[in-house]
């Protein structure tokens, strides 16, 4: 703990014993003039036990230093999941490309088989029949009947 007291603080850290000073004061730990001493004694402070000197008598946290995240290692649990996992998924995907597969080439083989059954013998008046045929079809088409009516 000896080292600790001689670690300077950060500027998040004397925030922090600020804040903590604000609080206090809000419950009535403190008055409004040691609030002020304190706040000058800890923006002024360098150490880490210079800080705890602050707030040695009111309860809580004492601060701590700020340190980086160590990247976590992968536990062998992770890794039997992960070699488990990924051929399931893997296999589900693959399967799911194989009915999406499946949907349109049945699609694409009933347009054919419609296109077979029902679109090969019409003329269309358009430009995908010839215009000329088109003009000479439509002048020797019979006449429409009228539709006969439900007896």
């Amino acid at each position: 703990m000896a080292r600790r007291a001689t670690l300077r603080a950060s500027d998040a850290d004397r925030d922090q014993i600020a804040e903590r000073l604000r609080k206090a004061t809000a419950e009535g730990r403190l008055l409004a003039e040691e609030l002020e001493e304190r706040l000058e004694a800890t923006f002024g402070a360098r150490t880490y036990g210079e800080l705890d000197a602050v707030v040695a008598d009111l309860p809580g946290v004492t601060v701590r230093r700020h340190e980086r995240p160590r990247p976590s290692a992968l536990n062998p649990m992770s890794i039997i999941a992960l070699l488990i996992l990924a051929p399931v998924i893997m296999s589900v995907l693959l399967a799911a490309a194989v009915i999406v597969a499946m949907v349109f080439s049945a699609w694409g083989a009933l347009l054919i088989v419609g296109w077979l059954l029902f679109g090969r013998g019409h003329r269309h008046w358009g430009p995908a029949s010839g215009y000329r045929r088109s003009l000479h079809a439509a002048s020797q088409w019979p006449a429409r009947r009228a539709p006969r009516p439900w007896i």
